[in-house]
């Protein structure tokens, strides 16, 4: 399906602001489209006073700061995440590298999975001496992103980790992972395979999910048959893939990918001969039976861009907010196959 081109210069810029110079040819690979029409959009960019181009290249109109060292004497940073939440525990450790690398101390915060958990921890921590902080709040629902409009007066430099924020929030520096760029490969794919029948399967208790369900429902409008429902073990997706005569499923994340492959072995529903399943996070998704095509959000890169990002505002706190949205990958494994014609 093609990307609108608006939205692909988006992304183009989105990726020459995390990084600074990038090849034209990178660019093309990364967002799958021909180098030609990739120089047209960094020409067009470049026009319009957006970025520079280079021999071959596109570069920032101002150039990326790299990270300074910063004097731990002045405090440590906090780094806040959700207990028993592996995906985002890699997005911790890459910031966590980037801080000790750069000389910062670290101190870990364990928010519970208790409604309004993060406020008297973030206070807890802001009473000893430190001087940033790094969040990545669990957001079950829209009314609590809504409740923590205090994020944006901590009081010290805070990026948000893999949250896209909005509303009061929307001004606060950000690094997250581009979900709807992954919804479209894991669509894209599919549909070159020969599949317009297609299940999404997403839960609607985190940002992420939220963003797979409202991408899914822009990029696969025009398919034979799409639908969104619940990944919980009750949803009974196996009998929903046979009432849509389903070809292919998107999953998030990988244990329910993993599950729906076991109950479809179960069921006689031979995978990916018969459904093609693919799944979102790439956690664990190669380590099944079958393994499984998984779109991989940059989960470490997130951490890490996002500890680049607070140690400029730490040296440079006068700076404005700045959003950065990485690129996911697709992992293309057995679990997805063309569609077999009867």
């Amino acid at each position: 399906m093609r990307e609108p081109g608006e939205t692909r210069r988006q992304r183009i810029l989105a990726v020459v602001a995390s990084r600074g110079s990038v090849k034209v040819s990178d660019l093309a690979d990364e967002l799958d489209v021909s180098i030609v029409t990739i120089r047209r959009d960094v020409e067009e960019l470049a026009r319009i006073g957006k970025l520079r181009r280079g021999h071959g290249v596109a570069k920032p109109i101002t150039p990326v700061e790299q990270p300074q060292p910063t004097n731990p004497e002045n405090g440590a940073v906090a780094l806040v995440v959700p207990e028993r939440h592996t995906y985002l525990y890699e997005t911790m450790n890459g910031a966590r590298k980037v801080l000790e690398e750069a000389g910062l101390r670290v101190v870990l915060h364990i928010a519970p999975q208790v409604k309004g958990a993060e406020k008297p921890i973030v206070e807890r921590a802001l009473a000893e001496p430190v001087q940033g902080l790094l969040i990545a709040p669990r957001w079950r629902t829209q009314e609590e992103e809504r409740a923590d409009d205090w994020l944006a007066d901590t009081g010290v430099p805070t990026v948000l980790m893999e949250r896209r924020p909005s509303g009061q929030l929307r001004a606060m520096n950000s690094v997250c992972s581009d979900h709807w760029y992954g919804m479209h490969l894991a669509v894209k794919h599919l549909t070159n395979l020969g599949h317009r029948r297609i299940v999404l399967a997403a839960r609607d208790d985190s940002p992420t999910a939220r963003a797979l369900r409202s991408a899914f429902k822009e990029i696969s409008k025009d398919l034979e048959d799409a639908i969104t429902v619940g990944s919980s073990p009750d949803t009974g997706l196996v009998g929903i893939l046979r009432a849509h005569r389903a070809t292919a499923t998107v999953l998030h994340g990988d244990v329910d990918a993993l599950m729906l492959v076991q109950q479809l072995t179960e069921a006689g529903i031979k995978v990916p001969e018969r459904c093609s399943v693919v799944a979102y996070d790439d956690v664990v998704a190669a380590l099944g039976s079958i393994p499984l095509t998984a779109v991989a959000p940059p989960k470490a890169e997130v951490g890490k861009v996002a500890a680049q990002l607070l140690i400029q505002k730490l040296g440079n706190q006068t700076r404005s907010a700045e959003r950065i949205e990485l690129l996911p990958e697709l992992k293309v494994r057995s679990s997805t196959e063309r569609l077999r014609v009867s």
